[in-house]
């Protein structure tokens, strides 16, 4: 008899803490992203509650410069393993260069040096793309980070450019791909402490805090309130996963979009308006 009623006791505690479809929301987040002109994908997480919205949550999109959220926790694993020191000297080559463009590490002259923790700044808060392919490397390659996430029960979240194996899945969806809910539970996992370890993830949290690109989602969050953030765009997707430490409720917003009509790069663009839209209406009912 006791037995039976531990296991009901149990059974009630799992059902619970089950994570619920947050139906206002839902249909608030519909109604805000019908007529877009593209294909979306989202997933937000009520941590507080445990509630959720999902629309195409589990559909494949490419990551752009999200990809670098991947490569973050291949590095660390590696500085955790003790192979790398998150304080040691690197030696920048040009057989490093990518393109010049913005970044910031490509303007080096041959044979200067940086520490690794600058050069993992550089990919996250300015997505520095040589920053990016220099530290994939460091990491042991995209089959090495592609092990990690499969190890972490990752399915959808994989690295493709200069990973063998990967040439199909590079083509379709170019560097990296993931889901809005696998980023999402990634993002969640980093500030529960839960990947590599808590003092891993605590790092990584701090790094994805350091945001320059701030125009988008994170610009509709106040600035006194903490955020950890990366976004990524390429002509026709735009992409960005934010976790928002509100006291009174926090949150996580995993919003992706591909095969967008609107490829202009000013603030008027199509899915970049409804990513502010969506941050904004969350932040209404999260964070008043």
């Amino acid at each position: 008899m006791k037995k039976t009623i531990c296991l009901a006791f149990m059974l009630c505690s799992i059902a619970s803490f089950a994570q619920k479809n947050d139906v206002k929301l839902q249909q608030e987040i519909t109604d805000l992203i019908k007529g877009f002109h593209g294909d979306i994908g989202i997933y937000v997480h009520d941590l507080k509650h445990n509630k959720y919205v999902a629309i195409n949550a589990d559909t494949v999109f490419s990551t752009a410069s999200i990809v670098k959220v991947s490569i973050l926790i291949g590095i660390m694993k590696k500085i955790e393993e003790g192979k790398l020191d998150y304080h040691q000297r690197l030696t920048y080559t040009d057989s490093l260069y990518y393109n010049e463009g913005d970044d910031i590490l490509s303007r080096f002259k041959d044979s200067a040096t940086i520490e690794l923790s600058k050069v993992m700044m550089l990919m996250l808060t300015i997505s520095d793309n040589t920053a990016s392919l220099w530290l994939q490397g460091l990491a042991g390659g995209g089959v090495t980070i592609n092990s990690i996430l499969d190890s972490l029960g990752y399915t959808a979240t994989r690295v493709n450019s200069r990973t063998p194996g990967r040439e199909v899945n590079r083509a379709k969806y170019g560097w990296g791909q993931t889901s809005p809910h696998e980023m999402a539970s990634i993002m969640y996992k980093i500030v529960q402490g839960k990947i590599i370890n808590k003092q891993a993830s605590d790092k990584m949290l701090r790094l994805l805090s350091r945001q320059y690109w701030d125009e988008q989602a994170l610009s509709q969050v106040p600035a006194g309130v903490f955020t950890a953030d990366k976004n990524g765009a390429v002509d026709e997707c735009r992409n960005e996963i934010m976790y928002v430490n509100s006291k009174k409720c926090p949150y996580i917003l995993s919003i992706f979009t591909k095969n967008n009509a609107d490829k202009s790069w000013n603030n008027s663009n199509e899915a970049w308006v409804l990513t502010r839209k969506i941050s904004a209406l969350l932040w209404k009912h999260y964070g008043n």
